[in-house]
């Protein structure tokens, strides 16, 4: 074995008999799936794991830094770092390792630290803060998005420093100079334009290494009319100096920090001395400064020609975030080649998660889609999909000589009969795949309501019999877009509630990480009691939060002063407005007694948070003190300033719950959630509703506002540019080409969205693409004959038995 070689030239420490035997370690080993074992295995160097949906990836990479941290007698000053993408991923992982350490191996829980990307960039830059260069004393951690005034501030700097640029976009293709027509188009470039390029460009540049100057030298090497990557680096370079100036730092800034930070010989003698190796999980979602990072750290301190202690596990084909963050599978689909060249890839493609006809569909789908790509077909693509006799999928080439394929051809096995995952490839509930094509999204609501309903009064398979309770099963709705899911979630409430079923619409739920929104709700109040807005906003929040009865809050706000403070003369206030009235004077109390800075943790404990809520808060509260701090105002007016920043223009994180992902799956509760949400979790049931061609793989629209700039988007174009430059991709495309590999992008993407949402499920997966569909879901009630997403119409044909008739 090529480890073998590596592991001769590491230095191994002294035995200590108190470690467990090697015995011990063989036997967790021994538990392993085969790909799982090959992570076991590992011993240095390089490896890479592309593993299929349901392999048990986590678990693996648990398994192997608890063998690992066994074998070579790690500690706290000599550790691995399992570096993954989520905080919750994170806290799964964590918990796994120390089971394994615990129960399996009898070790103290140490030798490892589990980090997301950012916290792990962040904890470097803390050691290192003059190295770093970043004012993290005083620094305010941030997210804009698109309508953040950071962003629109940097668009209005940029207009009056570049008026030839500015005015090369606003006449666009052709115009007359009539004055309607200029103030029109001004205004699409202000609000619409220029910031959907500055948000977008910032991230995809920064995140990629390149600085202002750096993009502005790619921009002189582009032949587009408007410049477009000149003008994106000038946004750029304004955005740079705001955030210096203000003592901002974005996620992409902890990043840099770090890199910087390594740049030292010192520093980075010190920090890996401290790292035996880097596990990564989700390897497809990391960015090429990313990637950079975990390399340094990986080196080996005492053998420097040695390839990095690091082992990448990812899958490809579950790369869904690369139309909104620079992530590209590109990166780890070579890193796969490298090592397969090496002898160093190990492919996890048993999973034991779906049912088999689950899995069938989910490589159908996988093998079709390629073939659709290369234009060769979808009959011998599918039968390979499908595991046929004599595919070799795992060594298939990448890329045709147009674009990558959407996926690594890869197919899913199911696990072996002696499998140690309890009902592994789970008996099938009905059929395990069926397939609807419902009148009208109506007829798909009630199909839906009427399906969740019969599953819940049986509990289990109709033709197996097994020991579930009625309301054991884990189902849930994937959508492709939130708006989807409220939707759904109003229509299939009467049926739900009438047969005591819960609905979790986690849109909803997300919207009520809507600590911010109470929070400015009641301090807007506190402020401006008086306001009748304000009131009935405030009583809005303490209807929802259970403080008072619902009630006519109208009624109640029309005369604010009479309702806080009634006079002798005025009517009886009925019971339930005397207690609202009673809770709003007591706010009001508070509000004269305690310092601004006090007011949002006390807001908390008001509205009876719970423990996630009340971190939430609490975070809440340090970052409006950051920001105010630096502005050099403690007054509620300038914290309602900030706060109001926060709710309307950022992406304000909420603290998760330990539990943040068994809610998404509770027995008997009906779940509605994204697609892109849903990654990481399964249900026994999955339904995947309006399977639509506009929706999956859908398209890039040109808004009509901005057709006078071309049939394009310059944010798109921009993007595909510097993505061109990253893969050393010369000369960069022009406007055409890059607007083409945009779109290339979209709908590879979009496939593989669907895919993950396919192999969520475990015993039964229930699509639907209905006759009548809302083109846009903006306007609901608007329908119209929608077209089946392909992929749709390919499983219809390809599992005719699956079809159901209404």
């Amino acid at each position: 074995m090529p480890e073998a070689n590596l592991t001769d030239q590491l230095s191994i420490p002294t035995p200590d008999s108190r470690l467990p035997t090697p015995a011990k370690w063989e036997q967790l080993r021994n538990s392993l799936r085969p790909g799982q074992q090959q992570m076991a295995d590992w011993q240095g160097g390089q490896l890479a794991v592309s593993a299929v949906p349901g392999a048990g990836k986590s678990t693996g990479m648990a398994a192997a830094t608890a063998i690992a941290i066994a074998r070579h007698q790690l500690h706290a000053k000599r550790a691995i770092v399992v570096v993954t993408f989520t905080r919750s991923a994170a806290a799964n992982i964590k918990g796994k390792i120390r089971r394994y350490l615990r129960e399996e191996l009898s070790l103290p829980p140490r030798g490892f630290t589990v980090n997301t990307l950012h916290g792990l960039a962040l904890n470097i830059a803390s050691r290192y803060p003059d190295l770093s260069g970043l004012p993290l004393d005083n620094a305010t951690l941030i997210t804009p998005n698109q309508s953040h005034r950071l962003i629109r501030t940097c668009v209005e700097q940029w207009i009056a420093a570049n008026s030839r640029l500015y005015s090369r976009l606003l006449e666009g293709r052709q115009f007359d100079g009539e004055e309607t027509e200029r103030l029109r188009r001004q205004s699409v470039l202000r609000t619409e334009v220029l910031p959907a390029l500055a948000y977008l460009v910032i991230h995809e540049a920064k995140s990629s290494g390149y600085q202002p100057q750096q993009l502005r030298v790619l921009g002189e090497q582009a032949t587009d009319e408007y410049e477009i990557l000149t003008v994106a680096a000038g946004l750029y370079e304004q955005y740079q100096n705001l955030m210096r100036s203000r003592d901002l730092i974005d996620y992409d800034d902890m990043i840099l920090a770090a890199l910087r930070v390594l740049e030292n010989p010192s520093a980075r003698r010190n920090e890996q001395k401290q790292v035996f190796a880097v596990f990564e999980d989700e390897a497809q979602d990391s960015s090429p400064l990313q990637t950079k990072l975990l390399e340094i750290l990986a080196q080996d301190l005492e053998n420097p020609d040695l390839p990095a202690n690091l082992i990448r596990v990812g899958d490809p084909n579950q790369a869904i975030n690369s139309t909104f963050t620079p992530a590209d599978p590109i990166y780890f689909r070579r890193f796969c080649e490298e090592c397969q060249q090496q002898q160093r890839l190990a492919t996890m493609d048993m999973a034991g998660r779906s049912t088999r006809i689950v899995i069938a569909a989910a490589n159908f789908m996988l093998g079709w889609v390629n073939g659709r790509e290369q234009g060769a077909g979808s009959k011998e693509q599918g039968r390979r999909g499908q595991g046929g006799q004599g595919s070799n999928s795992s060594h298939q080439p990448l890329t045709t000589s147009h674009a990558p394929l959407p996926f690594r051809e890869q197919t899913i096995h199911p696990v072996s009969l002696d499998d140690p995952q309890p009902d592994a490839n789970p008996a099938p509930i009905g059929g395990g795949l069926e397939l609807h094509t419902p009148r009208d999204i109506h007829h798909t609501a009630e199909l839906i309501g009427r399906r969740v309903v019969a599953l819940c009064q049986a509990g289990s398979n109709e033709e197996t019999p097994t020991t579930e309770t009625p309301n054991s099963l884990r189902m849930a709705v994937l959508v492709r877009e939130n708006r989807q899911g409220r939707w759904l979630a109003e229509a299939i409430a009467p049926i739900c509630q009438e047969h005591n079923i819960v609905v979790y619409e986690v849109s909803e739920s997300d919207r009520h990480s809507q600590v911010p929104a109470e929070v400015l709700a009641l301090l807007q109040f506190l402020d401006r009691p008086h306001s009748p807005d304000y009131l009935k906003a405030a009583l809005e929040v303490l209807v929802q939060r259970q403080l008072i009865q619902p009630q006519d809050l109208n009624a109640l706000a029309t005369i604010p002063e009479q309702f806080l403070y009634p006079g002798p003369l005025d009517a009886p206030q009925p019971e339930p407005a005397q207690k609202a009235s009673h809770l709003c004077r007591s706010l009001l109390r508070a509000r004269m007694e305690l310092p601004p800075y006090q007011l949002i943790s006390f807001l908390a404990l008001t509205l009876n948070y719970d423990q996630a809520e009340l971190a939430t808060a609490d975070k809440l509260a340090e970052r409006v003190q950051q920001q105010l701090a630096g502005n050099g105002n403690n007054n509620l007016a300038a914290m309602l300033i900030v706060l109001s920043e926060i709710v309307n223009s950022e992406r304000f994180e909420a603290v998760d719950a330990e539990d943040s992902e068994a809610r998404y799956t509770r027995p008997g509760q009906l779940t509605i959630i994204t697609m892109h949400k849903a990654k990481g979790l399964d249900w026994d049931c999955v339904f995947i509703p309006f399977l639509h061609e506009n929706t999956i793989p859908g398209n890039l629209r040109v808004l009509p506002q901005a057709h006078f700039l071309g049939d394009f988007t310059v944010a798109e174009v921009a993007r595909a540019q510097i993505r061109a430059a990253l893969h050393e991709q010369f000369p960069l495309p022009d406007v055409a080409t890059a607007w083409e590999q945009a779109k290339q992008l979209k709908t590879a993407e979009e496939f593989r969205l669907l895919y993950v949402a396919i192999t969520r499920a475990k015993r039964l997966l229930w699509i639907s693409a209905a006759q009548k569909a809302p083109f846009t879901w903006s306007k609901p009630e608007n329908l119209d004959n929608s077209r089946p997403c392909p992929v749709f119409s390919a499983l219809v044909r390809q599992f005719p038995r699956s079809v159901v008739r209404a």
